[in-house]
């Protein structure tokens, strides 16, 4: 991609699918796919495809295609899955036992460094060898331990405090679980995952289908 190039938030988000298709057709030793197969796979036009993938530069030949790994290992570095981001989980209830407990993100590079709660029941217990520690020690363990992403987990009354928190310690990622839309400085990105919205578009989808 050239420098100075903006690429649009909808090509982004498209991109993680692009990556976990082919990370899949690589499981089943597909070498090569066409647009229009991916096309296939993804839901996404072939047009659509060869549009997104130029934002970042040539990828495939005509009449030959994409090379599978190549293009997987491209788009790896394209989203940033070249390295290795220290996280750490504050809220230790059934989503971030969940989160704590899905291997896939460390081998994607996400490497949980530690959990926090304020619940003194589970302060000093594990998760997946995982230490959960008071959430008084969070801004010391996140300077000391160079953390980069956030993942909050806690509920909505006390997410913009854990936030606050995370940043002042030098987080520049936050993944935010909380209903909350939180109040964050222009250098710190967040990523909202609001279960509930996902669920009641499904729920207005599913009552405009009925009604037809």
């Amino acid at each position: 991609m050239k420098k100075g190039n903006k690429v649009s938030m909808a090509v982004i988000r498209r991109l993680p699918k692009y990556y976990r298709y082919l990370g899949e057709l690589m499981e089943s030793d597909v070498k090569r796919i066409s647009s229009q197969q991916l096309s296939q796979l993804t839901g996404f036009t072939a047009s659509q495809i060869r549009q997104d993938l130029n934002n970042f530069g040539g990828f495939g030949q005509q009449g030959y295609g994409y090379n599978v790994e190549d293009l997987h290992n491209q788009l790896g570095k394209i989203l940033g899955l070249d390295r290795v981001y220290n996280t750490v989980i504050v809220g230790a209830g059934n989503l971030g036992h969940a989160i704590a407990n899905y291997r896939s993100f460390e081998e994607e590079g996400f490497k949980v460094k530690a959990i926090f709660d304020a619940d003194p029941r589970v302060i000093g217990t594990e998760i997946r060898g995982i230490k959960v520690r008071d959430v008084k020690e969070l801004e010391d363990f996140v300077k000391e331990n160079q953390i980069e992403i956030g993942i909050i987990c806690t509920p909505k009354v006390v997410s913009q405090e854990i936030a606050d928190k995370l940043i002042n310690s030098g987080v520049k990622g936050i993944w935010n679980f909380a209903p909350a839309d939180l109040k964050v400085p222009n250098d710190v990105i967040v990523e909202n995952v609001h279960l509930n919205e996902s669920l009641f578009t499904l729920s207005y989808m599913l009552k405009e289908k009925m009604s037809e």
